[in-house]
């Protein structure tokens, strides 16, 4: 039977509950967090510890800073191979729309990706998943999409069930991503891969439950708004929520259409018109900021500051994938969020916590620390969130605990 714990003498609790302003992150200094099994008991200031709670086994935390499990929204976890000719082909003037037009890009990680076992595949997730936890990422949403074939499309969704069904990894949050591109074989029958998706891989991942999201790619080398109108409204008719990668090469009506389908997220964005904006911010859709794809590419960044002053959740995510945004590190891509898109610490911890949440379904279970939430925190080695993204490091994480278990603990630490 599970037993209660209590970490105490907490500095700075970010408790980041969804309700308020981003930049509130609900704070509580010299605070204390009791949990039993992987659910939250109680939390607030240490002085006010319910007295039965005093006598179960304490944790010290040493006056240092502790939040919610952070939750990356937007990964491209399974994918087969590297593309780091790219980076250098890029750092030569190379645009990703030249690399992928000559055969590189997404089209390399298909062939790379199909060649993969599933097993292959589980191990070098599990492999990614590991090092996020030691970042303190307790939620991983994770896209298909380096399959664009039925086999392989269902290959890396599988491969998500099963990290899914395991422990000592973070959560597992599938997205069905067979628009990611018009697969080789069907470039001169487009019509017939929209179909394919439609009529056959939608309701095939549905009925197996293989993911909880449908994503659609819209840009000038991937797929039209009424192209991604028609895939999203076939997801949404199998249950499956709307998720877009909307304007993130120009300007192309893709938040427009997320806008329009109240779509539970709208990705990159870092061409978003006024008239964009203004729809997401009608629709409560989630703007998904992905500053480490900003980074690689050379690009200007999502523009969070007019998002917010909108009204806009602004959600801050890695877009780990071989291509764009090769880093899995989620503090160094709100750190960016911070000095290249001028959020705030506290909202990008927000975007990284509870919008995050919110983007993937989860806002009633993760991303914020009140009582009857999972038991998903990190002990982060500042004291506080201003710090821990100013004096970027490797890693301040120096404990992850996902549903009650710990994920992961820096050597020589002492809190038990």
């Amino acid at each position: 039977m599970a037993m209660a714990r209590v970490l105490r003498n907490i500095g700075m609790l970010a408790t980041c509950r969804p309700e308020g302003e981003q930049a509130e992150l609900h704070a509580i200094a010299q605070a204390a967090l009791a949990w039993e099994g992987g659910t939250i008991l109680w939390v607030g200031p240490e002085e006010s510890l319910p007295a039965d709670l005093r006598r179960v086994e304490a944790w010290d935390a040493r006056g240092r800073l502790v939040a919610p499990g952070l939750v990356d929204c937007h990964t491209h976890l399974a994918f087969g191979g590297w593309r780091a000719e790219e980076f250098e082909q890029r750092a030569r003037g190379a645009s990703y729309l030249e690399i992928a037009k000559a055969g590189g890009g997404i089209a390399s990680t298909v062939t790379a990706t199909r060649a993969m076992s599933e097993e292959d595949l589980l191990l070098r997730c599990r492999g990614f998943l590991r090092e996020m936890a030691r970042l303190g990422v307790t939620t991983v949403e994770a896209k298909s999409g380096y399959g664009l074939d039925r086999d392989t499309e269902l290959r890396l969704l599988r491969v998500y069930r099963r990290l899914g069904a395991e422990a000592h990894h973070p959560h597992i949050v599938p997205t069905f991503l067979g628009a990611h591109v018009v697969p080789p074989e069907y470039r001169d029958r487009r019509s017939a891969y929209l179909d394919f998706l439609v009529t056959e891989m939608i309701p095939q991942v549905a009925t197996e439950g293989l993911a909880r999201f449908c994503d659609v790619f819209v840009e000038d080398t991937a797929f039209t708004v009424p192209e991604a109108r028609r895939i999203l409204e076939a997801g949404a008719a199998a249950g499956l929520g709307a998720k877009l990668h909307a304007d993130q090469l120009a300007s192309n009506g893709g938040a427009e259409l997320a806008g329009e389908l109240q779509a539970a997220s709208a990705d990159h964005l870092e061409h978003i018109s006024d008239d964009g904006i203004a729809a997401i911010a009608a629709s409560g859709t989630v703007a998904v900021s992905l500053p480490l794809a900003s980074l690689y590419l050379r690009q200007p960044p999502m523009p969070a500051r007019r998002l917010l002053d909108a009204g806009v959740a602004v959600g801050v995510a890695t877009d780990f994938n071989p291509g764009s945004a090769p880093s899995y590190h989620l503090p160094l891509a709100m750190t960016l969020a911070v000095t290249m898109q001028r959020m705030t610490p506290a909202e990008a911890l927000r975007g990284a916590t509870s919008v995050a949440a919110r983007a993937i379904g989860l806002e009633g279970e993760a991303g914020s620390l009140t009582a009857g939430r999972a038991a998903d925190f990190v002990l982060i080695d500042a004291p506080d969130v201003n710090h821990w993204l100013y004096h970027f490091r490797p890693n301040a994480c120096l404990l992850t605990v996902a549903g009650g278990t710990v994920l992961w603990e820096a050597p020589g630490l002492s809190v038990r």
